[in-house]
């Protein structure tokens, strides 16, 4: 799947007060999704001696990917293009001439 398609059908999903004309939502969820990857890894660092287990792997993945919708839906409320964010990466360039 292409990112700007992703945005469309995230943006689609969404249920959220003013929708169409509200980057606050998006922009507070995703402060607190990647608050909730950083608990899992501070719990991963403190119970289990930095060890990443597959269940760990797993809500990790999980919360990214939460992560990944509130960017998309943020991008699209600022009339941004994801697919256009992430090839503006500088990590999009790596091993590029």
């Amino acid at each position: 799947m292409d990112a700007d398609k992703y945005q469309e059908q995230a943006f689609e999903f969404g249920i959220y007060p003013n929708k169409g004309n509200n980057w606050i939502y998006p922009c507070i969820g995703l402060a607190g999704e990647t608050g909730e990857v950083s608990e899992l890894i501070k719990r991963i660092i403190r119970d289990k001696n930095s060890v990443v287990d597959e269940e760990s792997r797993q809500k990790i993945k999980s919360e990214l990917g939460d992560v990944a919708w509130y960017v998309a839906v943020l991008a699209k409320e600022l009339g941004l293009s994801f697919d256009e964010i992430l090839d503006r990466s500088e990590y999009s360039k790596i091993g590029k001439s």
